[in-house]
């Protein structure tokens, strides 16, 4: 696979329509692009898919999740605008609305995308002294314009309460950078497929499963679901990693930058990852000339830590992002193939735990 084929396939996954508890249509092309590659895919009860790669020895997952991030809609207004809750936590705790004004919306009825509209506010002439000299905007502030005139107009569209809504940005290139909505986490997941269609299952110095989770981002709740089989030896999460090569952040807070390699993620604010993996990891980096960080990662926690706390060691392995939890979300190839190197390096030569 080159850069291009890399570049439609995170393209592709990033465009699918897939928030907290929304995760169908992701599922489903991932069931499609990996149901002639394994030997067994399997999806649970609340949603999780899991797939057997193959091989033998200890069973390794690599995981990723399938969620993006999103809203859902709290009210209808007479007039056809819709109200916003987040789909992440306490309302006036969330804050992602600091990002949207302006973008693209899209929401998503009982079978699918239904609307599409704009995240908007009151703004320029009309905005009133108050307004003006409000520091952050809130939920109250904040609605999408579908570009309807009545209540219901927008119910017969098939939007309703508790309707998500994502924003809706294609991937574009912004020099070497690829940038755009949803590469928390589609974009490894993109990496997993890379993974899936270069393996060679007799080279595997372990079983290796792939799963993708729901509802990571209200939760690790899919993980949490997965982890209780309690049947794995170790797990790989792969997240968006965190960094600090933006001019009001700076390396003393995330000691990693785009371009330098995938980060091993010491901890979170969650939980320690397993060291043995970590290291491992880092002699094989070492011994292939692959570029790895090391990372403390604050205001962050992975599926990885639901996993450890079932009693399965478990690795976060961070692909540096900058701009997370935004519609502008923006990742380097070059950390990508670098991830995918030592993605296929642990898996023909796994840690000994």
């Amino acid at each position: 696979m080159n850069e291009a084929m890399l570049y439609d396939v995170l393209s592709q996954l990033c465009d699918i329509p897939g928030p907290s508890g929304a995760e169908a249509a992701v599922r489903e092309s991932l069931i499609e692009r990996w149901g002639g590659l394994v030997q067994e895919i399997t999806v649970d009860r609340v949603g999780n898919l899991l797939v057997k790669v193959g091989g033998t020895g200890p069973k390794v997952v690599i995981q990723a999740h399938m969620d993006e991030i999103g809203f859902v809609v709290r009210s209808i207004t007479d007039d056809g605008f819709l109200l916003l809750d987040t789909a992440q936590g306490p309302r006036r705790a969330s804050p992602d609305r600091r990002y949207f004004i302006g973008q693209n919306a899209q929401v998503i009825g009982r079978d699918g995308v239904v609307a599409s509209g704009l995240f908007a506010a009151a703004s320029g002439h009309v905005m009133t002294q108050a307004q003006v000299d409000k520091a952050h905007l809130g939920f109250e502030d904040i609605f999408v314009d579908i570009g309807v005139s009545s209540r219901a107009e927008a119910l017969g569209l098939g939007v309703h309460v508790g309707a998500p809504v994502i924003w809706h940005r294609p991937v574009q290139r912004i020099g070497r950078l690829l940038s755009g909505k949803a590469m928390d986490d589609r974009m490894p997941l993109a990496l997993m497929d890379v993974v899936l269609h270069s393996v060679d299952v007799a080279t595997l110095g372990c079983e290796l499963w792939f799963a993708a989770t729901i509802q990571e981002e209200n939760g690790l709740h899919g993980a949490r679901a997965l982890a209780v089989r309690g049947d794995f030896d170790m797990v790989l999460a792969l997240d968006v990693g965190l960094t600090g090569d933006v001019p009001t952040v700076g390396m003393r807070e995330y000691d990693a930058r785009l371009g330098g390699g995938p980060t091993l993620v010491h901890k979170d604010a969650a939980i320690q990852y397993d060291r043995r993996m970590l290291w491992h990891c880092v002699d094989l980096a070492q011994r292939l000339g692959i570029p790895v960080q090391h990372g403390v990662y604050a205001n962050y926690g992975s599926d990885g830590a639901s996993f450890i706390g079932a009693g399965i060691p478990a690795l976060l392995i961070g692909i540096p992002t900058r701009y997370t939890h935004t519609a502008f979300e923006a990742v380097d190839p070059a950390d990508m193939w670098a991830t995918i190197r030592l993605l296929q390096a642990f898996i023909s030569d796994p840690a000994k735990l």
